[in-house]
């Protein structure tokens, strides 16, 4: 999360005058504008998921997820779990064949 805002706000910035505009944050405003997730945002290493969603559904999308996990932090482990909101779900399936393995 604190990559895209980083980005958003350098883009902002370069918008403004503020900063030189880069070849990076040139193409990080193409995809924004075609609706596209920008490319390092996506990337192996990068700050979110893969998705082949448009922009505007890939943000609703993280806000989902930020907020299951926020509310399970919050208010504990939940009665059902919404396995494609997690990165990695047969991570999560193998941790619960585990721990009930174990009891």
């Amino acid at each position: 999360m604190k990559t895209m805002i980083e980005d958003l706000n350098n883009f902002k910035d370069a918008n403004r005058g503020k900063i030189v505009m880069n070849d990076e944050l040139e193409k990080m405003g193409l995809t924004m504008m075609n609706n596209e997730i920008p490319q390092n945002w996506t990337e192996e290493n990068g700050c979110g998921f893969l998705s082949i969603k448009p922009l505007s559904n890939w943000i609703n999308d993280l806000r989902d997820r930020i907020d299951f996990l926020k509310d399970w932090e919050l208010n504990g482990t939940p009665m059902c779990f919404w396995l494609s909101g997690f990165f990695f779900p047969q991570g999560f399936l193998t941790g619960i064949k585990q721990n009930y393995s174990r009891k």
